[in-house]
């Protein structure tokens, strides 16, 4: 459907099950940066683990990206209304700017005392890796924040040139195929823009395709579970294996009737925290590698060294500190300092 032809939405109330989802997959979000290299030698089986993880922990916050887009009316609204919500898109690129330069500078603060995962070569060298040649960024985390900017601008444009959100899916599966150079993060934009889409396409049917998440839940987890199966065929010694590529579309698109199914279920559908949660996912996505390398370092230089036997207890200190110290910095600073506090909302 032409985003001309689309009738002025009434207002609706927050959608609960949104928040809780969000609140949970911060979570596999931080649970994502944990290890920011190479776990120590001897946990050989972390990489398996990771790398299940990224098969759909990103795909879905993208998903839910492009529901709450939808939903919210950014991507739909007219001129005026949409120039004042890309307000929203401004403090999403301030943020970009602002935390990567943020952890650019203490990374190369700290690296002169302490130990620093991917440490940036200088303060010039660092910047022109985390603007331009971004494989080598020193703040790869954020890359969330610059393709969700682009992502929206992207669907907004296409939306309003009468191009459905089919035709953003159908493009976000062409751009799959190319092989877009890691500038800018255009790589990744790339990369995740499908899911992005497929959030504002369910968002468009959702009261088809919610319900159909909910009684289905035992064939999207048996689809979703083979899915994963077979992406980890790169881990054993087959003769066929699903690339990098393809497993993230598998899994990507299959985890999202799976996990937003069963989010709006009980008992995962009961309680509150997550919802809370959900609702600083911003600034949990924003502060949570820098309070993970805090937490190593700060391990590493109380004598828990980082090894196989203490690996464990530098996971769970790492995603307590994740998620704990945002929000922490949340309430005690950035709450005094009205710009801030909208920048990471």
């Amino acid at each position: 459907m032409a985003a001309a032809t689309l009738p002025a939405r009434p207002k609706r109330e927050r959608r609960l099950d949104l928040d809780r989802a969000k609140g949970y997959a911060i979570l596999l979000v931080v649970a994502g940066h944990l290890v920011a290299n190479t776990p120590p030698e001897g946990s050989g089986w972390y990489e398996p683990f990771r790398y299940a993880l990224y098969r759909f922990h990103m795909p879905f916050f993208l998903y839910l990206s492009g529901t709450v887009a939808v939903l919210s009316g950014v991507l739909l609204a007219p001129p005026p209304a949409g120039r004042a919500r890309c307000s929203g898109g401004r403090s999403v690129c301030c943020s970009f700017f602002g935390i990567g330069l943020l952890i650019l500078g203490a990374k190369w603060v700290a690296m002169q005392a302490l130990v620093v995962d991917n440490p940036p070569d200088g303060l010039w060298g660092g910047l022109f890796d985390l603007l331009w040649d971004t494989s080598h960024s020193p703040a790869t985390s954020v890359w969330y924040l610059l393709v969700l900017f682009l992502c929206t601008l992207a669907a907004m444009v296409l939306l309003r040139a009468g191009i459905g959100t089919t035709g953003l899916v159908l493009l976000g599966l062409a751009l799959l195929i190319l092989d877009v150079p890691p500038v800018a993060y255009l790589d990744r934009f790339a990369r995740f823009f499908l899911f992005f889409a497929a959030g504002a396409w369910v968002a468009e049917r959702q009261d088809r395709l919610l319900p159909l998440m909910d009684r289905r839940q035992g064939v999207w987890w048996l689809l979703f579970g083979l899915a994963l199966l077979a992406s980890m065929s790169v881990w054993v010694d087959v003769p066929w294996y699903i690339n990098d590529r393809w497993s993230l579309v598998l899994c990507g698109l299959l985890c999202i009737p799976a996990l937003h199914g069963l989010i709006r279920r009980p008992p995962l559908s009961r309680p509150n925290w997550p919802v809370t949660l959900g609702r600083y996912a911003m600034v949990i996505y924003l502060f949570n590698t820098l309070a993970i390398g805090a937490a190593k370092a700060g391990l590493i230089r109380f004598g828990v060294g980082y090894t196989a036997a203490n690996f464990p207890l530098h996971l769970a200190i790492a995603m307590l500190s994740g998620v704990a110290l945002p929000l922490l910095l949340k309430h005690l600073v950035l709450r005094r300092i009205p710009m801030l506090d909208r920048l990471t909302d």
